[in-house]
Parts: structure tokens; C-alpha cells; sequence
């Protein structure tokens, strides 16, 4: 006899569907405002830690994972795309991109 494993994880909208047309069952609910941002970041955390281990033949699926949960945060906290890259845009300027490829080996102490 099977066992039901406990997740308490958020998942894509689709998951539960998905689940049940391969004749399991789960159980889901839906979380508050609050408690959906929160799974959001440490989906955020699990996304990037999976693209950062993925195998290159895998990193395209994986950053395309960290890419949704990136614009669900951004929907849920109300920032707009835009407002992002602005950001991303600025920092570049002021503190370089990753094109150099530099690896800092040490720096003093102040």
C-alpha cells in the first residue's frame, strides 16, 4: 500500500491537475497573501539552487523555472517588470556586469 507523502510546498497551478490525471490524489489549499510571498522566496531559493547543480543540458529548463518564480514575486509584491530592469540597468553601471569574468582573490582589510 502507498503512502501519502506531506509537501506543504507551493507548486505551478497545473501540479494538482496533473497529479490527479495520473490517477493519484492530493490535497492542496490555497495560501494568504503573506504566506504566498514567503513560499515564493524560498521557491526563489530552490529554483536557484537547482539552476546553479543543473547540468547543461538542463540549465535552460532550470532558469526558465527561476524566470517564473521571478515574475510571480514580482506580480505578488506589485513590481513591475520595467521597474526591474531600470534596476538592473543601474546597478550595471555603477557596479559592472559578469562579462570580464573577474574572480576577486582577496582584499584588505579596511
Amino acid at each position: 500500500m502507498l503512502q501519502n507523502l506531506v509537501f506543504a510546498t507551493l507548486v505551478r497551478d497545473r501540479i494538482p491537475e496533473i497529479i490527479r490525471q495520473s490517477g493519484r490524489e492530493c490535497g492542496v489549499e490555497t495560501m494568504d497573501e503573506e504566506e504566498f510571498r514567503q513560499a515564493l522566496r524560498a521557491k526563489l531559493v530552490e529554483e536557484a539552487q537547482e539552476a546553479a547543480a543543473a547540468i547543461d543540458a538542463d540549465l535552460v529548463t532550470e532558469l526558465a523555472d527561476l524566470c517564473e518564480v521571478m515574475d510571480a514575486l514580482m506580480v505578488a509584491s506589485g513590481i513591475d517588470r520595467e521597474t526591474v530592469l531600470k534596476e538592473q540597468k543601474r546597478r550595471r553601471l555603477e557596479r559592472g556586469g559578469f562579462s570580464r569574468r573577474i574572480r576577486l582573490l582577496w582584499s584588505g582589510a579596511d
